[in-house]
């Protein structure tokens, strides 16, 4: 049987990086609870990535008790048995690495019996974990029905616990940050339902998971490297499938096919298109996101060479096709996402068609 996280607050991804980030400020271990594919390790990671401290992953089901304690040898010089302790830990005096103990509880009663000392006393036979070095475990709940084993209350209580959900907005904003694939992020925009849908009890192999989406963007842009046939156009939807199943799968490359047909984003943000008809409403999604993402690629680029009038330009296409192709809650939503979601610095005093913008919708974006 595998501890249980009934008792614990349930938090998003956003949240629960504050909340690890203070943990680790008075030096006390998170647990980190969570289903399948819902960001766990990549809070981890995004963690060291923010306080700039590597992060040692340690997937405990994979060790021995004696890979954690290490193995005996005998010192010559003091006649003694002496433990060489794992090369993964840290020994630098001045590390600041996180320890990450991924799947704890997946681990067999021993490994976790031996991982003990480590995490309660910071210390495991003559090794000691260096001052400065964060500890923080992760794993699946027991009713995901994955192979898990009850953690020891003794250990438990050890930790600061919390459990993780998905939440559509902090996804987004990550989505962004870590540049996933603007196809699946204009389909998701669309299909929020379909970010996550994990049912412990479906017999199926295949489910969409933040971490599954992130597997089909990296299969959209080596996609977009190629010029694909009928053949490979059949090869990325069985993979896609196999990512994030068969139903899910065949709308998402429904709308990614209704792009194909579709301006290109760059195209309408340089003025060259001025206007799109019969537009279904899963493509003006596609669209507002494609010229989202394309805006906050040249403003890097228009920022560092000092070419924001001609970058304000594009912005100013960008409003005025929403204007005169989108109804005013699509063109609400492409308004909110550019300056909420992606950030865009527009400057209202180098948009010529700001006031307009702003007479008609002003109020409407400050009201939703």
């Amino acid at each position: 049987m595998a501890q249980m996280a009934t008792d614990t607050r349930t938090v998003t991804l956003k949240q629960a990086e504050k909340i690890c980030s203070k943990a680790f400020r008075i030096k006390r271990p998170m647990m980190i609870w969570g289903a399948p594919g819902i960001g766990k390790s990549d809070l981890v990671r995004l963690l060291g990535k923010k306080l700039k401290r590597d992060v040692v992953d340690i997937r405990l089901p994979l060790w021995e008790p004696t890979d954690i304690k290490g193995m005996p040898f005998y010192n010559a010089k003091i006649g003694k048995m002496e433990w060489a302790p794992p090369a993964e830990l840290p020994t630098d005096p001045k590390s600041k690495a996180i320890v990450f103990l991924d799947e704890i509880n997946g681990a067999a009663p021993s490994v976790q019996a031996a991982a003990y000392q480590l995490i309660l006393d910071r210390k495991i036979g003559t090794y000691k974990l260096p001052e400065n070095v964060l500890l923080i475990a992760a794993g699946n709940r027991e009713t995901d029905k994955g192979v898990t084993y009850r953690m020891p209350k003794p250990l438990a209580n050890r930790f600061i616990h919390m459990e993780i959900k998905v939440d559509f907005t902090c996804w987004m904003e990550w989505a962004v940050d870590n540049q996933i694939h603007p196809d699946v992020v204009g389909y998701l925009q669309f299909q929020k339902k379909d970010l996550y849908d994990f049912n412990p009890t479906a017999d199926t192999k295949a489910f969409p998971t933040p971490r599954s989406w992130s597997f089909v963007s990296e299969l959209m842009y080596d996609s977009d490297t190629e010029k694909a046939d009928d053949t490979d156009r059949s090869l990325e939807m069985d993979m896609v499938s196999g990512c994030v199943g068969e139903g899910v799968a065949t709308k998402f490359q429904t709308h990614r096919n209704q792009k194909m047909h579709l301006p290109l984003p760059e195209d309408i943000l340089e003025g060259k298109v001025k206007s799109c008809a019969n537009v279904e409403v899963s493509g003006q999604y596609a669209l507002t996101t494609g010229m989202c993402y394309e805006l906050k690629e040249s403003c890097a680029v228009a920022e560092k060479e000092k070419k924001m009038d001609a970058w304000h330009e594009k912005a100013g296409n960008f409003i005025q096709f929403m204007m005169d192709n989108f109804n005013t809650e699509m063109t609400i939503f492409g308004a909110r996402m550019a300056l909420k979601t992606y950030g865009l610095p527009f400057d209202h005093r180098k948009l010529a068609n700001f006031k307009d913008f702003f007479e008609r919708f002003g109020k409407l974006i400050i009201e939703a």
